[in-house]
């Protein structure tokens, strides 16, 4: 299945859904295999925070976001594949950023860096981490000494 991600061009997105489970009988491998399951079904984002709950209990706290059109869909995944008995949901407006993908040149090959744009200027790059691992793993060398020379470059 594709994922369709949101235009590069800055928006406000009035669509949005924020969704949260509070779980407290889940292991790690479930967690992942759920946030797999969420963004397949087409969450823009899931994130965990750990918690406590009614009697001291360590739990998570599952929070995602999807546009509208997807709630139905989440609700499905986080019922049948997570331990909670209930959801709670409510609209959330995003401010999206523009962003454009730039190739830098480094002396491993080129390596794609996203760039946030507000009101013509750059004010966040962040290197494609995949390609940043592939390079560290290839000339057996730190990730952190790859993101250095890229930060160099910028």
């Amino acid at each position: 299945m594709e994922i369709k991600h949101p235009p590069n061009e800055e928006h406000i997105d009035n669509n949005m859904v924020k969704m949260e489970v509070n779980l407290d009988d889940t292991s790690g491998e479930l967690l992942g295999y759920v946030m797999e399951l969420l963004f397949t079904a087409g969450a823009n984002d899931v994130f965990y925070t750990p918690i406590y709950m009614k009697k001291n209990r360590p739990g998570v706290l599952l929070q995602l976001l999807c546009s509208m059109d997807k709630l139905e869909k989440m609700k499905e995944v986080l019922l049948q594949e997570t331990t909670t008995l209930g959801i709670r949901y409510y609209p959330i407006t995003v401010h999206r950023m523009q962003r454009r993908f730039i190739k830098v040149d480094t002396k491993w090959g080129p390596v794609t860096v996203k760039q946030g744009i507000s009101n013509g200027k750059v004010f966040q790059s962040s290197p494609e981490y995949e390609e940043c691992k592939t390079i560290a793993k290839t000339h057996y060398i730190p990730l952190k000494k790859v993101y250095e020379e890229i930060w160099k470059l910028l």
